[in-house]
């Protein structure tokens, strides 16, 4: 069973909720955040990353930083407490589709006992610097993204709650993403949804390892430096938004690579036939339509490739992220680690066909790759069996935005 909590959090004052939230914290770059902070000095990313927000060399705690910051946007009233804990209802609407999902906070012992599931390797260093952040600021400032296998019972409690609600946030964003949020005022309903909850065997993390393993970390200091600690405790919990999985959108994660490893083109095209069937691509640029068939893009011309192997590969050599590490990426093009090769780069589905072009036509990469859309039931599949999905294996949209709710300690 999963447990699911009601919070009381922090959010925006009404009426600045567009320009306060923002994008997670790890889809800028520093420069980046620097001129969005220069132009919007009352965003959330002046919490998230502090690190941009530094302007004294000598000024080193970028955790500190980013406390002061907290607390200032608090003492100025663009952050208000609740009066009580609740449970949002949580809407992104992106390109005609909607997903729905519940906003509250779940259970760290559930994760660290596996009911909450995970399917990637979180890098140390990404981990010890979030698990800084929440320690100092004793605040979870992001959502950690969460499904579950979708069931009617869900939706009808959500569309029921919507109907009866009125309307906290709807604003739309800079990507054109229409974001909507309810806070579920009725005890019963709450209730109902915890019930409902209590059924549901496994939560799985979509998108926020990082953030789901730093805020374990977290609760594990924050728990030894508590003379008064229950289980009551808020850090016990993480915040995140559960959504069905049916609700979802995963977009392609494409591949660039630098250089051809000294092939020519055409050794380079007689090493891939051994394993895929190489052929003209039926349109230009070209994005794959099924499963084991992969775009790329060589010297001004798509091509379509068609693997040849389909046996019972188990649930991660079957992905194609897998297939293309397997048979082309460290075969022929000898990048053996692509989490730490240079020569090879990543471009979420969400910038087109047309950036991979770019990269290669303008930028000098040698080779695109255009990759099908990794499936929920894939990632459910490799999560049940305790297995790791390879580096890039899903890009999800819309993303979670920072800065509409915060689960802090004290």
């Amino acid at each position: 069973m999963a447990t699911i909590r009601p919070f009381k959090a922090f959010r925006p004052i009404n009426g600045i909720e567009q320009c306060f939230s923002c994008l997670p914290y790890d889809v800028f770059e520093e420069e980046e955040v620097r001129e969005i902070i220069k132009r919007n000095p009352n965003t959330f990313l002046k919490v998230t990353r502090s690190d941009a927000d530094i302007s004294d060399p000598s000024y080193e705690d970028v955790y500190q930083k980013a406390k002061e910051n907290l607390d200032d946007f608090i003492s100025r009233g663009c952050l208000i407490e609740e009066d009580k804990p609740y449970i949002y209802i949580y809407r992104e609407t992106w390109k005609g589709a909607s997903q729905t999902g519940f906003f509250a906070t779940f259970s760290i012992s559930e994760y660290d006992e596996g009911i909450i599931k995970k399917h990637e390797l979180t890098r140390k260093e990404k981990e010890e610097d979030r698990t800084k952040h929440i320690v100092t600021l004793k605040a979870q400032t992001g959502p950690v993204f969460l499904s579950f296998k979708s069931f009617p019972k869900a939706k009808e409690i959500t569309n029921k709650i919507i109907e009866n609600t009125e309307i906290l946030y709807c604003f739309y964003d800079e990507n054109n993403v229409k974001h909507e949020l309810w806070r579920i005022q009725n005890e019963n309903d709450m209730a109902q949804i915890e019930h409902i909850f209590s059924n549901i065997d496994y939560l799985y993390i979509v998108d926020g390892h990082h953030r789901a393993a730093s805020s374990s970390r977290a609760q594990k200091i924050l728990k030894e430096q508590d003379t008064n600690y229950t289980n009551e405790k808020p850090y016990n919990y993480f915040m995140a938004v559960a959504f069905p999985h049916d609700e979802l959108r995963i977009l392609p994660y494409n591949r660039i690579v630098k250089d051809l490893n000294n092939l020519t083109k055409e050794e380079f095209l007689e090493r891939l036939s051994e394993h895929f069937e190489v052929e003209e691509a039926p349109c230009s640029p070209y994005s794959p339509e099924n499963m084991h068939n992969f775009g790329m893009y060589l010297d001004k011309h798509w091509y379509k490739l068609r693997f040849k192997t389909t046996g019972n590969l188990d649930p991660v050599k079957n992905l194609d992220v897998q297939i293309l590490q397997d048979f082309v990426l460290d075969p022929i093009l000898s990048i053996k680690d692509p989490r730490s090769d240079s020569r090879i780069h990543f471009i979420g589905g969400i910038r087109g066909l047309k950036e991979l072009e770019k990269w290669v036509d303008e930028k000098g990469w040698k080779v695109a790759f255009s990759m099908y859309p990794t499936q929920m039931d894939q990632l459910f599949e490799i999560a049940d069996n305790n297995k790791i999905m390879p580096p890039k294996s899903t890009w999800f949209e819309p993303k979670l935005r920072s800065g509409l709710l915060i689960n802090k300690f004290d």
